[in-house]
């Protein structure tokens, strides 16, 4: 007797569970750690051959220089330097020279025959800006000083001549003091050079000024020239 075999489709156990893998969180930070890390080595290597570039960029112009300074004399060059130095000082020396003999040159154009100067002397003020002259002499009369400050007042190279200690004599003659200022370039050698090569020093001079030529004292008077 056949036996009879039945077939179910229906299975005896459970079929085992299918599992997907579950996806794993991605960390941010250490994502853009990486990013960072390799981003600084690429940082890193760049400076140090551009770093490599520059030093061979040196040692080129190192070389360049080299050649062309053994293209010249050293002894030349040491020479031309001295000489330029020496230059230099000269014109420093020039420019601070001080000369009086404009001041001099002036009042004896300026000088009026009643007047006469027994004193002279001369220093810089506090603030170097201005040379400061200081002056004696005696006059015919009033007048005279009068007329010989409104003189001196018409030079644009003095300021502010003022007159003081005005004392009358037994024989009507008077004796003063004259305080005035000078602009440091009317005395200054490399102004001096420049005014007489383009003009005079003693412009806007008053056309009454008599000068040194007459004399209105006595000649037995001492002291009858400007003193220097």
């Amino acid at each position: 007797m056949d036996q009879e075999f039945q077939t179910s489709f229906i299975p005896k156990k459970p079929l085992a569970e299918t599992r997907l893998p579950k996806a794993r969180p991605v960390n941010i930070i250490s994502f853009l750690g990486t990013i960072i890390f390799f981003a600084s080595l690429a940082s890193l290597a760049g400076v140090y051959f551009y770093k490599a570039y520059l030093g061979k960029q040196v040692d080129t112009m190192s070389a360049k220089l080299a050649s062309a300074e053994a293209a010249y004399e050293p002894t030349l060059i040491a020479d031309l330097e001295n000489v330029d130095r020496r230059i230099t000082d000269a014109k420093d020396i020039l420019k601070n020279h001080v000369m009086t003999s404009p001041i001099f040159e002036a009042l004896e154009d300026m000088t009026l025959q009643s007047i006469r100067f027994t004193k002279f002397s001369y220093v810089y003020s506090a603030d170097g800006k201005k040379v400061e002259v200081k002056m004696s002499g005696q006059a015919k009369d009033y007048n005279a000083i009068a007329a010989q400050s409104d003189i001196l007042g018409k030079n644009k190279y003095i300021d502010n001549p003022v007159f003081s200690n005005l004392n009358l004599d037994d024989k009507g003659r008077v004796s003063f003091d004259l305080f005035f200022s000078v602009d440091p370039l009317f005395v200054s050698y490399q102004d001096i050079l420049d005014r007489n090569s383009g003009g005079s020093p003693t412009d806007n001079q008053s056309p009454a000024a008599g000068g040194a030529t007459g004399d209105i004292f006595p000649t037995d008077t001492s002291g009858g020239a400007t003193t220097q």
